[in-house]
Formats: C-alpha cells, structure tokens, sequence
C-alpha cells in the first residue's frame, strides 16, 4: 500500500506519468508533453507558496479540491490567464489524477472532488478577417534592409498563404519546404497530424531567395532567430505587433485593429474562400 503521507509517492507518480503515460503508452507529441510539464510545474510552485513546503515534499493528500480551486483562480486573477487557458491547465491536472487513481485507488475521494471541478463557460468572440488591403500592408511592413525585416516578410507571407498556427510556423524546418516543380511545404500539425499545403509562387519564390541567407541544413528551423535557433511563440508575436504598427502608418484601417497570427489564418481562409479555391487542403484553417 502507498504511504500517501509520503513526498516519494507523488514524485514517483509524476515520473511515472510523464515517462510511461504520456511518452510510452500514449505516444504523447513533445508539445503535450511540455504543455502538460508547465501546468504541474506551475501547481506544483504554487503549492509550494500556499503550503510553505518545497516541491520534493508535497504529498498526493496535498493536491485536493481546494488547492486545486485556489490555483485556478490564481492563473486567472495573477497570472491573467484567459479562461481558455484555465480550462487547459485544469484539464491537464485531471489527466494526471486519473492516472494517479488507477495506481493508487486509497485517493480516489479526494481525486473524485477535484475531477468534479467544472469546466468555466466562456464566449467566443466573433473572429473576423484582414481585407487584402491590409494583409497587403501588412505583408510589405518589415524592413527589407535588415535581417530580421527580410526573416519576416518571408515569415509572413508564408503564414498568409499556409494558414498554419504559430506552433507549426515556428516549427517549420527546412526540410520541410519542396521548391521543385509543385512548390509546397509539409506542415507537423496537433495530433502528429501532417498536411503538405501548396506554396504559390510569390512565396515560393521568397522562400527559395530566404534559403540563400540562412543555414539550408534539411534539419534547421526555416525561419530562425538571431542565433540560428527556432523561434518562441512570443517572438513571433512580437514581430507581428512590430509590423502591425508599421503597416497602421500606411493603412489607416488598421487603427482599430487587433492583429493576431489566428486573425491571419481566417484572413487565408475567407480570401480563399472569395477567390474560390477549394480549401479541403486547408482543414485546419477553417477548422480552428
């Protein structure tokens, strides 16, 4: 029987779920995996600051309901955690205590009050989509005489004519791109998901004018940072927000604007739409 009162028990349930759970049994991809490590990370930190105990002697009697509940509300009212991504940390919490009970069934009372904690209801706002007046100016923004302005225009227009989502643009590798007769680029989407999306032949043609700038190993990022490695989630959000403000100067539209990568993906899609092209390739696009 598991001493529940013991710190070993919930660190070798933890290594358990994350090295047998996710990585072995359920072949989890590496960006579940790390989405699942910061929630516990970030529970297991706040733990710390409510308890006052350090991680390594945190027990599983320690991670009940209110815990739970006060850390919730601490992503929301601390840390401004959209209520989407509540959900998505509470969710990741339940997946390990399920796990936890199929090993240790003793916590299964205290397991059952925290997998009763809700899901918070939330409103979708209405996403609508860039004119080609603005994806225009926003595409030419970036300065062509520097590094990075010549990195993001080609970053853009390749996020414009793809309609992938950040984690996907930025994980882009050079290998990934096929520049020969039919250009296309392989996309690594949710799920271990592949698609191959058909590059037009301006991108294609940027893409293949950007290959002569950087390291064209198959293996290194296709749009890399200043150090050669691949970009964050956050720096691609900046670069957006830096050309945003670039582009208002020009295209007064914008002022009122709020341009996100995700406003860019429903630009591909309504704009494909209006053009009439069949957007079975593009599922993702309209999908999410």
């Amino acid at each position: 029987m598991t001493d529940l009162n013991s710190p070993s028990a919930l660190a070798q349930l933890l290594q358990q779920f994350f090295l047998q759970r996710l990585s072995q049994q359920r072949n989890a991809s590496p960006r579940t995996v790390a989405a699942y490590r910061d929630t516990m990370r970030l529970l297991l930190q706040f733990a710390e600051q409510r308890l006052h105990r350090p991680p390594e002697r945190l027990t599983l009697c320690d991670i009940d309901a209110p815990l739970v509940l006060a850390f919730l509300n601490y992503l929301e009212v601390d840390r401004h955690n959209a209520i989407r991504s509540r959900n998505l940390r509470l969710a990741a919490v339940r997946a390990f205590l399920r796990y936890v009970a199929s090993k240790v069934p003793e916590v299964l009372g205290t397991i059952q009050s925290v997998l009763a904690i809700p899901m918070k209801r939330y409103e979708r706002p209405l996403v609508g989509f860039l004119s080609q007046e603005e994806i225009s100016a926003l595409l030419t923004a970036p300065d062509p005489d520097t590094w990075c302005g010549q990195r993001d225009r080609v970053m853009f227009a390749t996020l414009y004519n793809t309609g992938a989502r950040v984690s996907e643009l930025i994980g882009m590798l050079v290998g990934d791109v096929n520049l020969e007769r039919s250009p296309s680029v392989r996309i690594h989407g949710k799920g271990r998901k592949e698609r191959a999306i058909p590059l037009w032949r301006n991108t294609a043609t940027q893409i293949r004018n950007w290959l002569r700038q950087i390291d064209a190993a198959a293996e290194q990022p296709l749009f890399p940072n200043r150090s050669g490695g691949p970009m964050t989630r956050a720096g691609m959000s900046d670069r957006i927000k830096l050309a945003y403000h670039a582009a208002a100067t020009q295209c007064p539209k914008f002022a009122k604007r709020r341009v996100s990568p995700h406003l860019m993906r429903h630009a591909t899609a309504m704009n494909l739409l209006q053009a009439g092209i069949d957007l079975s390739g593009y599922r993702a696009v309209v999908g999410s």
